[in-house]
């Protein structure tokens, strides 16, 4: 069923949908018009596939962008690079044992001015809210980028979201915050960057169903009946994206399409009936959204991260860049299909979570980690993801809050770990 004029369509994270948001568009478009556009950032993950993305963003227009803050894992040596090309007032480490080793490489690397150097999830979340930086670009990987998002918000950030557990385990706190803080949640992410430059000009009651592409991952033309032989390293193997280790994992599993029908619901105030994922292998068209009209948009360009990256940080102003231009001719031919729910059970089990709300989203999220980690232990395999998953929010059912506050949210989350841990792997009969 699509939505009706009159469904009910609830105000998203994305700036959409409101009056407010449409006056905000325009007074932000017009600053690109005469090319006075300069935006100060800070990029939690700076060491990893987004944050270095986001970083060659940096690189090709260092006079648009300024980097005041950067947070990053254990990866000193990257991070004292992009500590002295791009020279923030702060940093943030995860580990603090590691403070001393980055001021010794930043000195043999000749950085004359140190940066303030904090550490562990207080000093992340430090840096998330420091200074005069207008957003901050989180791509800090699972529900570890909850609480620094949650710290920029309330220091009035926007937010250029690429992680997407901050939606799907947090929606239920994170939407009442922006609204409160007045800031702004850009995607960063391709699918939901597509819907929302889909969604330009469109006006309150506009949208009628969103179509979530998928590449259908590394295992897109296996059999079902061969997934039980999947090893790690065919996992790892993605067609089209370049991207980290874990939501390739989830690109495999159909979980990456699944968790992002959950944000999708959060960004957009989207019904579950009215979110729908297509099989569309050469990733070309990253997403589409269907008009009251029956008219469909989509975005479409090379599966190139940087580019949702890019509108993320710049919205809604369009900066030129030297990347390569989509050929069509040269793409030739764009094909889709119905994703196959036996072969990709993940994709349900988010969406009965999605429709239960509450914490089983969050238990979802934090099951998928857990299960995903022991698959790459080699603790569990492939096809055990999914029961894994299964298990814990079979395990949740009882216990689920519909209105839950952030500790509820984060008490769901270690519970699902653990509990998840706990799931044993079945004896093959033989």
């Amino acid at each position: 069923p699509g939505m009706g004029c009159n469904a009910a369509f609830f105000e998203g994270a994305a700036p959409m949908n409101t009056k407010n948001s449409m006056k905000e568009t325009y007074e932000r478009g017009l600053l690109g018009i005469d090319k006075s556009f300069h935006k100060k950032i800070t990029i939690l993950g700076s060491t990893g596939s987004i944050g270095t993305q986001t970083l060659d963003i940096v690189d090709t227009h260092p006079d648009k962008f300024e980097v005041v803050g950067l947070a990053a894992g254990s990866n000193i040596d990257l991070l004292s690079d992009q500590i002295k090309k791009h020279n923030p007032e702060i940093v943030a480490i995860s580990d603090s044992g590691k403070i001393d080793d980055l001021k010794a490489l930043l000195k043999s690397k000749g950085v004359a001015k140190m940066p303030e150097i904090v550490a562990g999830m207080d000093g992340i979340a430090e840096v998330a809210r420091y200074g005069d930086a207008e957003t901050v670009v989180t791509g800090i990987v699972g529900c570890a980028g909850l609480l620094p998002t949650i710290a920029a918000i309330e220091a009035g950030k926007d937010i250029a979201l690429a992680n997407k557990e901050t939606l799907i385990s947090g929606g239920p706190v994170i939407l009442p915050l922006l609204k409160k803080h007045n800031s702004m949640c850009i995607p960063a992410d391709s699918e939901h960057s597509a819907i929302f430059q889909c969604l330009q000009g469109v006006p309150a009651g506009g949208l009628r169903k969103i179509i979530l592409t998928a590449s259908g991952g590394a295992f897109r033309d296996w059999d079902a009946k061969d997934l039980h032989k999947v090893k790690l390293e065919d996992a790892l193997k993605h067609p089209n994206w370049d991207m980290g280790a874990k939501i390739t994992i989830d690109s495999a599993t159909l979980m990456n399409k699944g968790l992002e029908v959950i944000e999708a619901h959060y960004l957009f105030g989207a019904d579950y009936d009215d979110i729908d994922i297509v099989i569309h292998p050469q990733s070309i068209i990253h997403s589409m959204i269907e008009t009251q009209d029956t008219s469909v948009l989509a975005q479409l360009g090379w599966p190139d991260m940087r580019l949702p990256l890019l509108y993320s940080i710049t919205w809604p102003y369009r900066q030129s860049m030297p990347y390569d231009r989509l050929d069509l001719v040269k793409q030739g031919t764009l094909t889709f299909k119905a994703p196959d729910k036996e072969k990709y059970p993940c994709m349900e089990l988010a969406y009965a979570a999605g429709r239960t709300g509450g914490t089983m989203t969050a238990a979802l999220n934090a099951a998928n980690e857990q299960a995903v980690a022991m698959f790459r232990n080699n603790e569990i395999g492939f096809l055990d993801i999914p029961r894994l998953i299964e298990y814990t929010m079979e395990g949740h059912k009882d216990k689920v809050i519909a209105k839950p506050s952030l500790e509820d949210i984060l008490e769901t989350d270690s519970w699902a770990r653990e509990y998840g841990a706990t799931f044993k792997k079945p004896e093959l009969i033989v």
